[in-house]
């Protein structure tokens, strides 16, 4: 895809994001707002993926680190072609499959459960490990959240990664500098982001995670990065092309009413028109 094809994948993953945690009247939208683009360049031009064979034993993994954002992921894949995009209604309701955080069992290309931040990183360095000693050649991508990294899980799951070396490893930090309860910086601050993954043997590139071109860039960086882990800090801005969402914390875990999802997805359907 060129970069105004993605531009207008990202458009339609976020209406998918909106419409989702409106119907489910819970859910996370901006966090899975800001990684938006993140998902999808990784779905729609990246990973080596199959939507017919999704258990394709070759396939390139994705690890949802922050679990939460599960409308973001369910949207690209439901875009990706992986289930019907107008299931996206059924988001956290009785009986759905799109449960509140991903599931492996139930949901088509979901390659990790996730929900109890911290743990995706582990299980992602624990894919690429395996790919290794299995002699293949398959990519992990593992997404995390920069209020998740606060944990300290993930900087053990880094220290054997960048131990072992594990060049078939990407970790994205979604750095949009907002968590539940406020700024990051203020909270307890993971800055320099970039410095700490550096000294856990990453290589480490800094990008505009909002920018198709920047994120382009960087996982090509990535691939050809050779003998060492990469890490791609992505600053993003939370709630991403949503007016009234953008930056704003209190939209970290809440839904839109009725007259907010009217606004929301007439803002989403201009941006989608200033590219056409």
């Amino acid at each position: 895809m060129n970069k105004l094809e993605l531009q207008k994948k990202a458009v339609e993953v976020r209406k998918g994001i909106v419409t989702g945690v409106h119907s489910a009247k819970a859910g996370h939208p901006g966090g899975s707002l800001s990684a938006a683009d993140i998902f999808t360049y990784l779905y729609f031009e990246e990973m080596n993926i199959d939507p017919a064979n999704p258990k394709d034993e070759n396939r390139d993994r994705f690890v949802l680190s922050k679990g939460h954002t599960a409308p973001g992921l369910y949207s690209v894949l439901a875009n990706r072609g992986y289930f019907p995009v107008e299931d996206l209604k059924t988001l956290r309701h009785t009986g759905s499959y799109l449960q509140g955080h991903p599931d492996m069992k139930h949901i088509p290309g979901v390659d990790m459960s996730s929900g109890s931040l911290g743990q995706g990183l582990s299980t992602a360095v624990g894919m690429a490990l395996a790919a290794k000693m299995s002699g293949k050649d398959y990519r992990t991508y593992c997404l995390c959240g920069d209020g998740e990294i606060q944990e300290g899980q993930i900087w053990e799951a880094a220290m054997f990664a960048g131990h072992r070396k594990l060049d078939n490893l990407v970790v994205i930090v979604d750095n949009n500098n907002l968590q539940i309860d406020g700024s990051v910086a203020d909270v307890c601050s993971p800055y320099p982001i970039d410095e700490k993954f550096k000294a856990f043997n990453f290589h480490v590139i800094n990008i505009n995670g909002n920018d198709f071109d920047e994120i382009d860039k960087a996982f090509a960086e990535a691939k050809a990065t050779k003998g060492m882990p990469t890490a791609i800090i992505a600053k993003t801005i939370k709630g991403k092309d949503v007016s009234f969402m953008e930056n704003k914390a209190g939209w970290h875990g809440k839904a839109p009413n009725d007259e907010e999802y009217a606004i929301a997805m007439e803002d989403l359907r201009k941006v989608g028109d200033a590219l056409c």
